[in-house]
């Protein structure tokens, strides 16, 4: 009658102590995931804003005149495909930037052709900028 029953398991304080230590450790872990994802985006925004550049600046060099539209660079195969816009998700977003003959117009005339393009997104990067200045 002297023998000690154990039993099987874990305590409830142990059991906290684990989910506590786990809760810690997510704390810590979400914040640096989510910041590593923002920069990939911008390194992905930035190196499809240098390749459309390139692509115009091509087209110009080859044509001597801007592309009418970005969608006029993957019809003469300067570029496979518009490419998504990381920040907004969207390869419906860019913004053209159309040359300007005079500053006084405020639109652009008839047929000028796409001279930049920068992102759609209102947000700002990590650096303070917004995105639709890059």
């Amino acid at each position: 009658m002297g023998k000690k029953h154990w039993r099987k398991g874990f305590t409830l304080i142990e059991i906290l102590i684990v989910l506590g230590i786990i809760g810690i450790l997510l704390g810590l872990a979400v914040p640096q995931y989510q910041l590593s994802i923002k920069r990939a985006k911008e390194a992905v925004l930035k190196e499809n804003l240098f390749i459309m550049r390139k692509m115009i600046d091509q087209y110009y060099q080859d044509k001597h005149k801007y592309p009418p539209s970005l969608q006029a660079l993957v019809e003469e195969k300067y570029l496979k495909a518009i490419p998504v816009d990381p920040i907004t998700g969207s390869a419906e977003t860019w913004v053209e930037v159309r040359q300007s003959f005079n500053p006084d117009e405020p639109l652009p005339p008839e047929g000028a052709g796409v001279v930049d393009v920068k992102s759609g997104s209102e947000a700002k990067a990590l650096d303070g900028t917004p995105y639709n200045t890059w």
